[in-house]
């Protein structure tokens, strides 16, 4: 695909603007919109944010102004969306309308406007597979339910196969499995899936679905509660306060470097393969969430330990991490960073930064709705 005007939603933001800068490097034209959220971007305008980008501040529930953004593009990227799992749980509303309201509004300004972009991909999540996939000696691979209200109340944290009730060992999580959402997060992410893909289909506008995993990396807004789990930790330990760690700490995830996820980004505009259908964006290695906080510490030189909390946080999952093989044959992504590397180039950022740490706060909060147990 030669030069092009490309719509970025959510591009002022932590993806999108690595994202905007790979595709301006490019030679594209860029248009963000963004609706600079306090939450996410306290400062306002990001100094990060190229000069190059042509910029329109507006939210995604605003027909009108995303109606002015999608004419004349040749690419959409639809990024745009509240971001966290434990949020997501008391401010229904606000996610609903952010995430499902606001990609419904997007497809509807297309619509309107009778814009025919050449390509539409929406940033998905793993989030929306709830449990990853498991392997049981006795019933082969299988797909856990979510872990019971007493189960975690006994601190019981590793699913069981849901046929025989064994032990269960995680896998690489494929695309191919039931979806199975458990935060009103995750929920509206499958919703943003589902509803592109649909209109791609309906319309005959290729469509692609890219299910980001944990996404660490420069950008990140450190003073956001709920963002990533790497910019959360880092917070604390910039405050010099221990990283506060659920359950046991034992949780599998995949963590995948910002720089990866524009890799993929930027091949899913040339493959007509990848049309149509989902694809996870991840490392494809598990490391688990004590891991994390460990390795961060002492890249940053802090001398504090993670605080394994033993609690729950109503909407967690236990293990999750992608299979990418579908990835790496559609679109021939392969992950390029190192994990250690990227980690490192994070805490090289990070010396720049100031970071408010804010999870005391939130932690507060989940406690008093009992979303903490």
């Amino acid at each position: 695909m030669g030069r092009n005007k490309i719509l970025i939603t959510g591009g002022a933001g932590f993806v999108g603007s690595h994202t905007a800068d790979a595709l301006v490097g490019q030679g594209h034209q860029v248009r963000v919109y963004d609706n600079l959220r306090e939450q996410v971007h306290p400062a306002g305008m990001p100094a990060y944010l190229s000069t190059e980008v042509e910029f329109i501040q507006g939210d995604m529930r605003d027909l009108g102004k995303l109606s002015e953004a999608v004419q004349d593009v040749d690419v959409i990227y639809h990024l745009a969306a509240a971001v966290g799992v434990g949020q997501s749980m008391y401010q229904i509303a606000d996610y609903t309308a952010a995430n499902t309201l606001g990609t419904a509004n997007l497809l509807q300004a297309i619509l309107n406007t009778n814009s025919h972009p050449e390509k539409l991909i929406v940033a998905s999540s793993m989030s929306i597979y709830g449990e990853g996939e498991y392997s049981c000696s006795e019933c082969g691979e299988v797909a856990p339910a979510r872990r019971s209200a007493q189960q975690v109340q006994q601190k019981k944290w590793e699913p069981v196969c849901p046929y025989c009730s064994r032990a269960v060992r995680p896998v690489a999580t494929r695309e191919t499995k039931p979806l199975n959402c458990s935060s009103i997060y995750a929920l509206s992410k499958k919703d943003q899936e589902e509803m592109v893909l649909l209109f791609g289909r309906t319309y005959q506008i290729p469509a692609v679905a890219l299910r980001y995993f944990n996404i660490y990396g420069t950008r990140q807004a450190l003073s956001n509660p709920y963002t990533g789990v790497v910019a959360i930790f880092a917070s604390r330990l910039m405050n010099r306060k221990p990283p506060l760690v659920f359950e046991d700490g034992l949780q599998l995830r995949d963590f995948v470097n910002v720089r990866d996820i524009v890799q993929a980004n930027l091949l899913a505009i040339e493959s007509a393969d990848a049309d149509g259908i989902p694809l996870n964006i991840g490392s494809g290695q598990p490391i688990s969430i004590r891991e994390i906080a460990a390795e961060l510490a002492q890249m940053l030189g802090a001398d504090v330990s993670c605080q394994i909390t033993g609690k729950y946080r109503a909407g967690d999952i236990r293990h999750c991490f992608a299979d990418i093989s579908r990835a790496t044959r559609v679109l021939g992504y392969r992950p390029q960073v190192d994990f250690r590397d990227g980690l490192a180039e994070l805490v090289s950022w990070l010396g720049s930064q100031q970071a408010e740490d804010r999870v005391d706060d939130a932690i507060e909060r989940l406690e008093v709705l009992g979303l903490v147990a």
